[in-house]
């Protein structure tokens, strides 16, 4: 049905893509991985008209099209779901649904159907398994259930041809389920899908063939026969990821930050006590709406805490912002990196150095010499791929990205780090560093709360499982108890 041929795209400084050639057929799922840079997000610009290629072409059913605009590519019947969130918080589930082909009455005023769109929405809603109401506020949601509105949106159009780009990347594991059943269904019914994921694992339920991309060129396809996560893994990155989780034998030391009763503002009721050693990495699982997320931001100051002690080093700390909690060496890697954690339009340099701009100024003035030659030695030693520190942080890749906000901390001799969903849309390739990382932290002392939906990371990263349900701490579990079966049955306790 598709067939892109000798795709080309360059930026300033860099090739994102070197003829690459790509195909789909109809009724196909076709899974695009590769690593954070590798240009896939790039490729699926293209054919969502976001980005007009340097070269090559295009073919719809046999025939050249050109895709000059988005519009274009709903012409042809293309939807795309985008690895960051493209909603609207200000207007409700319904608008954002139909946002851009809002059904009008007849009559020369041309009013929105507002009946129809709440129809159609909650028909659209529960193909996906969110049930919230169509006139609820998107800012009063969680950025999964954003996500799951995005999904929705594209569900609500007659596609062809379905782009999925990290759609799972903040669903929990019934959530993914309920999809990978959406993806099942949309290619019995004919529909082709893209699917982009470094969730291997539902590339291998899902994919009838795999096309790899690194360094912005092809670098293989396996048929459905031969996918299987280490051959992915190896024409991904050139190489054997012998150890993707980081050894995790290293001895805590004492108690660094205990929770005593928090109250947070989302779950003021309930209260959450628990804490974490020197050392350790504290996983922290749960459902969509456990209040993982809000029990971070309480502790980091985003959120007024609505009750409860925190307690540093056996001290109680008045920690009432997020300057408090960088104050007493408490850091958070939040969910939204774009929204919460990156100032998009501002340089690698000023993201990375940003908390740290007294270390690089005199008398008001920023020694811009000493700021760049920190900023570039952060990127070396994570590896950030960037052409320059003086590259705008938006146009980097989803991992680069979240290897930004991760600088910007570590220069800062933290205590505490709390990473709330930390490798989310990111590559094998860096989720393994991202661990290592996380792993030699605690080895130098630094407690760690890693919240994640992903049961992978969490059973394989943890040295504890904490599980929440709505407000509720249901359990920790010790490394020898974690299975998924146990982490599941406390989060739906």
């Amino acid at each position: 049905m598709l067939e892109m041929s000798g795709i080309s795209k360059r930026f300033p400084g860099v090739t994102a893509l070197d003829s690459v050639q790509f195909s789909v057929g109809r009724g196909e799922v076709v899974a695009l991985v590769g690593e954070n840079g590798a240009g896939k997000s790039t490729l699926m610009k293209i054919l969502a008209g976001i980005y007009m290629p340097d070269a090559g072409t295009i073919h719809l059913d046999g025939k050249p099209v050109s895709i000059h605009s988005p519009r274009d590519s709903a012409r042809f019947g293309i939807g795309t779901i985008h690895q960051e969130l493209e909603v609207i918080d200000t207007l409700d589930v319904a608008a954002n649904v139909f946002l851009g082909r809002e059904p009008v009455w007849g009559g020369p005023l041309r009013l929105v159907d507002r009946r129809k769109i709440h129809t159609e929405s909650r028909e659209v809603l529960a193909r996906v398994g969110l049930s919230v109401s169509p006139d609820l506020l998107l800012r009063d949601l969680s950025t999964a259930q954003k996500q799951l509105v995005e999904i929705a949106r594209a569900l609500s159009q007659d596609v062809r041809l379905l782009i999925m780009d990290e759609p799972t990347s903040s669903l929990t594991l019934s959530e993914t389920e309920r999809l990978i059943q959406v993806v099942t269904d949309l290619r019995s019914n004919g529909v082709s899908v893209v699917y982009i994921s470094h969730r291997l694992h539902e590339i291998e339920r899902l994919a009838d063939r795999v096309v790899v991309l690194r360094d912005g060129r092809n670098a293989g396809e396996l048929r459905r026969a031969e996918i299987a996560h280490n051959r992915m893994v190896q024409l991904m990155v050139g190489r054997d990821l012998k150890t993707f989780y980081a050894d995790n034998s290293s001895t805590h030391g004492a108690v660094r930050m205990e929770l005593r009763r928090l109250r947070t503002g989302r779950y003021p009721a309930h209260t959450v006590s628990l804490s974490i050693e020197a050392g350790e990495i504290l996983g922290v699982a749960g459902l969509i709406g456990a209040g993982r997320s809000e029990l971070a931001e309480a502790v980091f100051g985003v959120d007024r805490l609505r009750g409860g002690e925190i307690l540093l080093d056996g001290v109680v700390v008045d920690i009432r912002s997020p300057g408090d909690a960088i104050e007493r060496g408490i850091y958070l890697v939040p969910e939204d990196r774009r929204h919460s954690g990156l100032l998009t339009g501002m340089s690698v340099r000023e993201n990375v150095t940003l908390p740290s701009l007294s270390r690089f100024s005199s008398a008001g003035w920023i020694r811009r010499a000493d700021e760049s030659a920190s900023a570039q030695l952060s990127c070396a030693e994570l590896k950030i791929k960037t052409a320059s520190v003086e590259t705008k942080a938006g146009t980097l890749s989803g991992g680069n990205q979240q290897k930004i906000v991760l600088a910007k901390w570590l220069s800062l001799k933290p205590r505490v780090i709390l990473f709330d969903e930390p490798t989310r849309g990111i590559d094998v390739g860096a989720k393994a560093e991202i661990y290592q990382l996380m792993r030699r932290l605690a080895s130098e002392g630094v407690a760690i709360l890693m919240i994640s939906s992903d049961m992978e990371e969490i059973l394989g990263n943890s040295d504890r499982v904490a599980v929440m349900h709505e407000g509720r701490l249901t359990g920790v579990l010790q490394r020898s108890e974690c299975t998924e079966e146990a982490v599941m049955r406390l989060a739906v306790a």
